[in-house]
């Protein structure tokens, strides 16, 4: 990766999170999960406002590192106005890129600057800790998401 693009992809993380969109709880929220990564401390939870099997709100409410804010925060982005089933494979996909199994060039945005993340495997979980309560949340799982 070229040391421009590089530069790119640090100022969208930080930005994130610095700047997270959607942060904060939701009152009357349908569905929220939990997500704990005890290995680094980060927190989060996810919250989700459902219409049938569309997502009309999702926010999050997190403590954590830059990666993990940035996430959530791209994450809630994406998954707003998608069905389940949509971010659910959104969470399928934006995995297989921060595990390295597969390049998704274009295809998911702003995430692909966490795609980075591959080559820190510590740091994947970091990455995809909403992702997990994300899931858990649609899900209706009661037990707290961990990524050891």
């Amino acid at each position: 990766m070229s040391d421009g693009l590089t530069d790119l992809y640090q100022e969208v993380i930080l930005d994130h999170s610095r700047h997270p969109r959607n942060f904060g709880a939701v009152d009357g929220a349908d569905r929220s999960a939990r997500g704990n990564n005890p290995l680094c401390g980060d927190r989060v939870s996810v919250y989700l406002s459902l219409d049938g099997d569309k997502i009309t709100d999702a926010q999050f409410d997190a403590r954590g590192c830059a990666i993990s804010l940035a996430s959530a925060s791209m994450m809630t982005e994406m998954i707003k106005g998608k069905s389940v089933d949509e971010a659910k494979s959104l969470f399928e996909k934006f995995h297989k890129l921060v595990t390295g199994e597969e390049n998704a060039v274009g295809e998911l945005a702003e995430l692909e600057t966490l795609s980075g993340v591959k080559d820190f495997p510590t740091r994947i979980k970091c990455a995809t800790l909403a992702w997990h309560a994300m899931v858990a949340a649609i899900d209706g799982t009661d037990e707290e998401v961990k990524t050891e």
